[in-house]
């Protein structure tokens, strides 16, 4: 799995025939650069994931990718590589709360 922050969204009219009425999600893998910070920091690039949650702007997510995002879709089918399996409301690391969502 891949924590990441949505940063926006993306419309395509046009799109497979199996991919009507998903909602894409543009978001960008997080880390925590070291076990002492308390600091989530953007690592990679960006992906665009399929999102049947309701995610929005600026939550932070779980992602999952290649064979298990096409298990995560809804129609197991589909032609998908990233998938948006989780909102995640809280993150404790070292007994310490570095995350909690709004």
């Amino acid at each position: 799995m891949i924590l990441a922050r949505v940063e926006g969204s993306v419309v395509a009219t046009k799109k497979n025939p199996k991919m009507q009425g998903t909602k894409f999600l543009f978001v960008r893998p997080m880390i925590v650069d070291s076990p002492a910070s308390t600091e989530l920091k953007a690592s990679g690039s960006t992906l665009v994931a399929t999102d049947s949650l309701g995610a929005g702007e600026g939550d932070l997510v779980l992602i999952v990718q290649g064979s298990s995002a096409r298990l995560g879709a809804a129609d197991d089918k589909s032609p998908v590589d990233a998938v948006v399996i989780g909102i995640v409301d809280t993150i404790d690391l070292s007994k310490r709360v570095i995350y909690k969502a709004h």
